[in-house]
């Protein structure tokens, strides 16, 4: 798996992270103020040009009941609309507690999320393609075990 890019779709902002070129790690990157649609795929196709991503994952927001709702049918419209226009794949990947897990992550880092809403969507963009790498490794998202790790 190569580097991808991982998107936090929101109302107001898109949080966009990147994982490292052995798509093993996810990092923050930026968080793009949505504009209009076109304008919006534009800047997220951009930013994969630049980092030479191999694929997309937009965080779809599934509700507790495990359906979609408006905001989860709205993502949905979106990551369809940038697949047709992308020249690399892209998917959606279950975001539920995403924005409250990198919540807590600044506030452990000593960041008040409250005062900059962009690195919470940027962080919970990371958090979502975490999960995303995590669950896509060929070990099944396993941590190897000490003994795999000594040689």
């Amino acid at each position: 798996m190569g580097r991808l890019l991982g998107l936090d779709v929101g109302a107001r902002r898109i949080g966009v992270a990147l994982s490292d070129p052995t798509g093993s790690l996810a990092s923050p990157l930026m968080a793009l103020d949505r504009r209009a649609k076109k304008r919006d795929m534009a800047a997220v196709l951009e930013l994969a040009r630049q980092h030479a991503v191999e694929g997309i994952v937009v965080g779809l927001p599934i509700s507790l009941d495990g359906q979609l709702h408006a905001q989860g049918q709205t993502v949905q419209a979106f990551a369809r609309a940038l697949a047709e226009a992308s020249p690399v794949p892209v998917e959606t990947w279950d975001e539920r507690f995403s924005t409250a897990e990198a919540e807590q992550m600044l506030r452990e880092a000593g960041r008040e999320p409250s005062r900059d809403r962009g690195r919470v969507d940027a962080t919970a963009a990371a958090v979502i393609l975490q999960r995303y790498l995590d669950a896509h490794r060929p070990d099944g998202g396993r941590a190897p075990a000490v003994q795999d790790t000594l040689e």
